[in-house]
């Protein structure tokens, strides 16, 4: 053996281990062979408490100087393995003397159980032989005293294993001695005593037997305040009677019971819940029971975790390891306690006339029967706390593992172990063990779409991957076909009679009336999560008694808690409850589940929208709220509802629209439209208003069509697909024509501008801008007359017109003003600040600009906050300030990305490029200008095109006339065609360069 940890730490070859740290993470490891042991343990097995900054240095340092240690010693150096998440050791078989102990003890063992004595008697004393004292003696981590105190609890175990087929033998005479001695050392242990009274029966000396007795029932009393336990008092008694006269008598080993179920041979995963529980076990120590709960949702595999951990940690419960199934959720009535304590008293042996008949007499005798013994205890299929209460020991050195599909919160001083799904990468490693790990290696990926199918399941994938099993023409793809589909997906999950379906049932009816009308209601929401107020609205209930069934749904296990008010179903429970609802619920009450849950959304999308629109975009709803007690206290949660609810909304628009519930849909749609606009969500503000439009077209709703067509143009402007936004807003422009909506087509004209004139064609921008500005003073509308001189203003500013500019955007700002529109005033500020900023006026300009920002920020608009970061930014270079400008940009850079404003991005990396060039950075100026081009010539935005050309010829000017000549000429065709004025910059640069042509640096004449 080249490791041994049974005594003090031996290292082959004789190599002393001397630096403390250095065999504490060596003793770590070694009792944990061929296990990866975290870090964070070793830290904390190193340094039981504060353990410095520096330690995962220092523990790299001591496995470096055991790898060393390793090599003199003439280890392989390769046996200390470092891993990611920690450190482990190689140790081959035969290496270890605590793993050489273990083998010997399970052979012993198996020769008990095959009537073999002399065999095991053998095996024992060998795995006795290879003890040099107490385990890992001489190191005092506290980490490394537990594990050595469970190798030496294992050595006391085996040492009264070895003296019961000693006794079986008829060699009690020869064991006197030794276990008067051993009895000594742990007066405690009653199996020991009562062997020793045994030993002196043999050899006649009842007498001393029964003063062997006297000692240990004073022990017991005045140390742990309890009688003996049954086995000793009654070998007390059968002295007593003369039972045990003789040298044979009472020889017979007693074989403890073994009635676990086998351990499920495709075990797969659950590394994390093993360590959390081994950990809480480790940590009870055995001083006090210890009672472990694994809850979970049905088909999770927690009987299949409970029975595996209660076989791992047979050598630690050497006295029994017990199995009751309670029928908690079954087709069988639950197991009373009286009927369970009846089968485990059978199962350790009490013969049936010494069962007493009453609860409380069967509890204590259950008690008094385990106490002394080290036995572990599996109660499978809890189904409450009042069922598994009376059965637990109250004895220290018991292990009880409870399972349960509920949440056994009535049990005191438990802590719960929820079992999650099984990670994709371990539930693809059930489906290779089951179905067959060629055909799943062979197609990988249809194999993570089949599990993910399953939902991660274990039950679903265990019956997925039996499918397979019998069918070995099939491929993967052939199974995964049959699960795939609009099918439903829990109609091909069956093995033989067994179904997951089944297995949801079975709790599914364990719960109140109340609760399961719940359970199927909610599976109308078609969202990813919900929360009390949706579940009060789809079911007709209060608040507080929604969330009550809510509770009794998370305790079954049949929902899952993702935080306070936030729920959500697993995939395949949610498609049950679905099923139920065609087979176990009025229609009519599932249209006015349906109706309540789109209404209460509606309203309170809607009245949260509303403050965030610009005055003259209000939007009512033309009914009344059908539950104003729900939505006046959700709607208290400003924006921050629409983040929480962002995907629901989503999925409402579409679900509505595909259930006839077509108002509803564009309606919701258009309620959200300014969030998703703001928050820079154009994705979802495409996916809704497109279903909304169709919603709207299939309703024959005009005004609805247009409206959906008019903010479905907004995310196509922001995204740079500036055609299909003048597509939408022409569609938008020819509805409201045909409705008479003077409004409409004033805002449909103002819209078209910006499009036309980032796509290069001026004059069509400015001849919408004047067709609006015309309607609208026709109107007398002081806010539509303001925000049609913001798209007018715009273009004309573009145009170099600046007094006429500044004209229009004033007049906006006294409209503004006039009709209180705080969103158009700090749009004033910002195009006047523009203006300004043209026109040389640098400090008036940043003024305006910040009293735009503050606005901006308040109202959540990330485009338009980079637009004045921007603005900013083109001020701060003018005034000579490159550094404070670069800052600037790149603020507006992230602004934009997360307005979602493709145009604006483009602008910003042009607007960073020469900020970036002032500095001297003629690299990363560059490369802004060039990815401004990029961008800019994918969405056609004309205007930013010649810029970045233009700034490309200004990185080239002192290295490459020759290419800075051509981007300016490029950008000087582009300005003109524009209308900008920027042109006669670009013309003076390129008079420049001919004359720096003609006249050479030495030519004699002065340079132009």
């Amino acid at each position: 053996m080249r490791f041994g940890i049974l005594g003090a730490l031996y290292v082959h070859g004789g190599v002393k281990v001397t630096a403390n740290r250095d065999r504490v993470v060596l003793a770590m490891l070694l009792l944990h062979p061929g296990q990866v042991v975290p870090v964070h343990q070793l830290i904390d097995a190193v340094w039981a408490v504060d353990p410095p900054a520096t330690a995962r240095g220092q523990l790299q340092n001591c496995v470096s100087r055991l790898r060393r240690l390793f090599a003199v010693a003439g280890l392989p150096v390769g046996a200390l393995v470092t891993d990611p998440a920690g450190y482990l050791i190689r140790v081959a078989p035969g290496d270890l003397d605590a793993d050489v102990f273990r083998g010997l003890v399970t052979a012993g063992r198996r020769a008990v159980g095959a009537g073999r004595p002399a065999d095991a008697r053998r095996d024992f004393h060998a795995a006795l032989a290879l003890w040099r004292g107490p385990a890992l003696t001489g190191i005092e981590s506290p980490a490394v005293r537990a594990g050595a105190r469970a190798l030496d609890e294992q050595r006391a175990v085996v040492i009264e294993e070895c003296v019961e087929v000693e006794l079986a033998l008829g060699r009690g005479r020869n064991l006197v001695d030794e276990l008067t001695g051993l009895v000594e050392q742990h007066p405690l242990r009653e199996r020991l005593r009562g062997q020793l009274m045994r030993a002196l029966c043999a050899v006649g000396r009842q007498a001393d037997a029964l003063d062997v007795y006297r000692t240990g029932y004073r022990i017991s009393i005045d140390e742990l305040g309890i009688e003996p336990g049954p086995a000793l008092r009654d070998l007390h008694r059968r002295i007593l009677d003369g039972g045990l006269d003789g040298p044979d008598g009472g020889d017979r080993p007693v074989i403890p019971p073994r009635s676990l179920p086998p351990v499920t041979a495709d075990f797969t995963g659950r590394d994390e819940a093993v360590t959390a529980l081994l950990k809480e076990i480790d940590q009870a120590g055995a001083e006090a029971p210890c009672v472990q709960v694994i809850d979970g949702m049905p088909g999770s595999g927690k009987t299949t975790l409970a029975v595996y951990l209660a076989t791992t940690l047979a050598d630690r419960y050497p006295d029994g390891q017990l199995f009751v199934d309670l029928h908690g959720h079954s087709r069988r009535r639950p197991l009373t306690p009286v009927t369970a304590l009846d089968i485990l008293l059978r199962q350790l042996g009490v013969p049936s006339e010494r069962i007493p008949a009453e609860l409380d007499d069967r509890i204590a005798r259950w008690r008094s029967e385990l106490a002394g013994r080290r036995a572990v205890i599996v109660l499978d299929n809890a189904a409450s706390a009042a069922q598994v209460e009376p059965l637990l020991p109250n004895a220290p050195g018991c292990l009880t593992l409870v399972t349960s599909r509920r949440r056994l919160v009535g049990l005191d001083g438990v802590r719960p172990h929820p079992l999650s799904l099984l990670t994709p990468e371990d539930a693809a490693e059930l489906l290779a063990r089951v179905g067959g790990r060629q055909r799943v290696a062979a197609e990988p990926e249809i194999a993570a779409e089949v599990v993910r199918r399953c939902g991660y399941l274990p039950l679903a994938i265990r019956m997925a991957g039996a499918r397979l099993a019998h069918r070995p023409r099939w491929r993967l793809a052939d199974l995964a076909e049959r699960l795939g589909g609009d099918g439903p997906l829990l109609a091909g999950l069956t093995a033989e009679q067994r179904t997951v379906s089944d297995a949801f049932a079975l709790s599914y009816e364990q719960l109140s009336g109340p609760a399961q009308r719940m359970f199927r209601l909610l599976g109308l929401h078609p969202g990813g999560h919900f929360g009390g107020y949706a579940a009060a609205a789809v079911a007709g209930l209060s608040l507080p008694a929604a969330r009550d069934l809510l509770d009794e749904l998370v305790d079954a296990h049949l929902i899952e808690e993702l935080a306070a008010d936030r729920f959500r179903f697993h995939d395949l429970l949610r498609e049950y409850a679905r099923g139920l609802l065609t087979t176990s619920t009025d229609p009519t009450e599932v249209e006015r589940a349906r109706l309540g849950l789109l209404d209460l959304y509606l309203r309170v999308a809607a009245q949260i929208g509303r403050s965030l629109e610009l005055p003259m975009s209000a939007y009512e709803i033309p009914w009344p709220a059908r539950r104003p007690d729900l939505v006046e206290s959700w709607t208290a949660r400003g924006r921050a509802w629409f983040e929480a609810e962002r995907s629901n909304l989503v999925a409402l628009v579409d679900w509505a629209a595909r259930s006839g519930y077509r108002e509803h849909a564009w309606r919701l749609a258009r309620a959200g439209w300014r969030w998703y606009f703001l928050a820079g969500h154009l994705d979802d503000l495409v996916m809704t208003h497109t279903t909304g439009l169709r919603a709207a077209e299939e309703l024959g709703d005009d005004v609805a069509a247009a409206t959906m067509q008019n903010y479905l143009a907004s995310a196509y402007y922001r995204f740079g697909q500036f055609q299909r936004a003048i597509d939408a807003m022409v569609a938008v422009l020819r509805l409201r024509q045909r409705i008479g909506d003077v409004n409409g087509q004033i805002s449909a004209h103002g819209n078209l501008t910006a499009p036309y004139d980032y796509l290069g064609w001026p004059e069509l921008a400015e001849r919408h801008g004047r067709q609006a500005l015309e309607l609208a003073r026709r109107q007398g509308d002081p806010g539509v007359i303001a925000s049609v001189l913001s798209s007018y203003g715009t273009i004309v500013m573009h145009q170099g017109r600046y007094d006429e500019a500044l004209v229009a955007f004033r007049n906006k700002m006294l409209l503004a003003q006039q009709v209180g529109d705080r969103g158009i005033v700090a749009g004033a500020l910002h195009d006047i600040g523009l203006v300004r900023a043209r026109l040389g006026e640098y400090e008036p300009a940043l003024r305006r600009f910040r009293l735009a920002l503050r606005a901006r920020l308040a109202q959540g608009d990330q485009a338009a906050v980079g637009e004045i970061l921007n603005g900013i930014g083109s001020v701060e270079l003018a005034l000579g300030r490159p550094r404070d400008a670069i800052v600037r940009h790149r603020e507006a850079l992230s602004a934009m990305v997360n307005g979602g404003h493709l145009a604006g991005v483009c602008a910003t990396h042009n607007d960073l490029g020469r900020a970036l060039l002032a500095i001297g950075d003629v690299t990363a100026a560059r490369e802004a200008h060039e990815r401004a081009l990029g961008q800019a010539s994918r969405i056609g935005l004309q205007a930013e095109r010649a810029r970045a050309l233009d700034g490309l010829g200004n990185c080239l000017r002192g290295t490459d006339p020759s290419a800075a000549r051509t981007y300016w000429l490029r950008a000087r065709g582009l300005y003109r065609q524009l209308l900008m004025p920027d042109w006669a910059d670009v013309e003076r640069r390129l008079a420049e360069l001919d004359r720096a042509a003609t006249d050479p640096p030495g030519s004699g004449k002065p340079a132009g």
